[in-house]
């Protein structure tokens, strides 16, 4: 298995799992503290920082101390992989809705 695709593998893993998505959601409007983040989840702080470092080791997040505070930041780049992934699956159903609204018009005009 290629770098990519294990990194693929490893990205999706941790996505699998929903405070980390709530994490990642969070992060995408703003960079937040640990503490912030422990605040939104309805888990012990223990478990936001484990959390925290799967996204962190996956390339999901980058932290920086300031001063006795660790603020984490959203890295998007982790998920070009999984994007270009999903792209094949997007056009299908761009397809499947257009060939949809090309029915509905047809409908529309032998109503007429």
């Amino acid at each position: 298995m290629g770098t990519l695709t294990r990194n693929m593998d490893d990205v999706l893993q941790a996505l699998a799992d929903p405070s980390r998505r709530t994490v990642l959601e969070i992060l995408r409007s703003h960079p937040a503290t640990a503490g912030e983040l422990a605040a939104a989840l309805p888990i012990a702080r223990p478990g936001v920082s484990r959390h925290l470092r799967v996204l962190r080791e996956v390339g999901l997040v980058d932290v920086r101390q300031d001063a006795q505070r660790r603020i984490y930041t959203l890295r998007p780049e982790a998920l070009v992989e999984v994007d270009q992934w999903l792209e094949p699956y997007r056009a299908l159903w761009r397809n499947r809705l257009d060939a949809l609204h090309t029915e509905i018009a047809r409908g529309k005009k032998e109503r007429k």
